[in-house]
């Protein structure tokens, strides 16, 4: 026979297992800090809300204190009248009557369990306004099915309607009604829609692609990138990178820097001539004053980088190994794509009509860097003022 028993926790231990959460640790190295085999205590906590850690309950200033339950029990061993207690601890005598005929009466009054039952009464969660507003609550579901994140689900609402703040809920809320499905407003099948697809919320994990190293002649490193192009303050400077699919296919994808504007080019294979030869011929799509320089990771299928030069009069600049930061834009772009393009996919097959309706999706989404305006507006207004 098992001797094993169940654990409970204190209010301190769950306090360290959410700041561990928080800090990426999984459920076993959790569960391992606290000495145990296995997660499934840990995961059944974590799991209740989510991912997402509960609020920090307090207790009103105007309830009873534990302190002042105990006055009153003792008061009622020694026959003391409601009046006089009430006087004692400046309370009203009706607050007095009121606690002891709703824990049990003046026979078998306790104040650690009459305590108890006053937090656990206390429990009254404020409604969600999702589930306040059905109409705001089909809005956010349709922006989710399109893929827009909370944070732009958030944002395009506050910019549309300023001026109404029943029509607006913070990407906070939009993520709590998901991963918290007792507040029942969004369907839980629209966290497919999420960019990372998890059952639960969690800290964010970093993972950085290891670029293909090979030493490329006369590259021009990104050291040597004017100040006006590290600023963002003028537009026409791109970043550039390749997302990779199965049977060694690939798409180009760039980025204007100012407005974060995205382009997407289909190419058949990696060879350097091949790459160059699409990124030429894109180049010559755009007007001049639009298309200054590019900066791409340091792979070997930019060797030609001074034939694309030549051709398009576009400076090219190379990131630092292992520095994928230094194309921030597009490293957010491409994770972007994962959820149009996942991983495992063959990129070969895909037709230039399909990467531009998708580049056309991510242009028309609003971004929080540019103050919830489209990419798609910023960018007609820059090709409006060179004409």
């Amino acid at each position: 026979m098992s001797n094993s028993k169940r654990r409970h926790y204190t209010d301190s231990e769950k306090a360290e297992m959410w700041d561990r959460w928080r800090k990426g640790e999984s459920l076993n190295e959790i569960g391992r800090a606290f000495g145990i085999q296995g997660h499934s205590s840990i995961q059944k906590i974590i799991w209740k809300s989510g991912g997402i850690r509960p609020a920090r309950r307090r207790r009103s200033v105007r309830s009873l204190s534990l302190s002042e339950r105990e006055e009153i029990s003792r008061g009622l061993v020694a026959g003391r009248s409601l009046r006089s207690m009430a006087n004692e601890l400046g309370r009203a005598p009706s607050t007095i009557s009121r606690e002891i005929r709703r824990n049990r009466g003046r026979r078998d009054y306790r104040a650690h369990q009459a305590d108890d039952a006053a937090f656990e009464r206390a429990k009254r969660p404020k409604t969600c306004k999702l589930v306040q507003n059905r109409r705001l609550a089909c809005e956010v579901a349709r922006k989710l099915r399109d893929l827009w994140s909370p944070e732009q689900i958030a944002g395009w609402l506050k910019y549309t309607y300023p001026d109404d703040e029943s029509y607006q809920v913070s990407h906070e809320t939009i993520y709590k009604t998901l991963y918290i499905q007792a507040r029942g407003a969004l369907k839980k099948e629209l966290l497919q829609h999420l960019r990372r697809k998890r059952m639960m919320r969690h800290g964010r994990s970093h993972t950085q692609k290891t670029p293909t190293h090979g030493r490329i002649k006369d590259m021009v490193s990104i050291r040597e990138r004017p100040p006006s192009v590290e600023d963002r303050a003028v537009p026409g400077h791109w970043e550039g990178d390749l997302l990779v699919g199965t049977n060694n296919s690939q798409i180009a994808t760039l980025v204007e820097r100012h407005t974060r504007y995205v382009m997407l080019v289909r190419v058949p294979s990696k060879d350097t001539r091949t790459i160059i030869d699409a990124l030429i011929k894109q180049a010559h799509k755009l007007p001049r004053e639009l298309y200054k320089s590019l900066t791409w990771d340091c792979g070997k299928e930019m060797a030609e980088h001074k034939r694309f030069s030549l051709d398009t009069d576009i400076k090219v600049y190379f990131c630092d190994p292992s520095s994928p930061w230094q194309r921030g834009s597009n490293e957010n772009t491409n994770g972007l794509l994962r959820q149009y393009f996942p991983k495992g996919l063959d990129l070969s097959k895909v037709h230039q009509n399909r990467l531009d309706a998708v580049a056309r999706k991510l242009n028309e989404r609003p971004r929080k860097t540019l103050n919830f305006r489209t990419p798609a507006e910023r960018f007609s207004e820059c090709v409006a003022s060179t004409d």
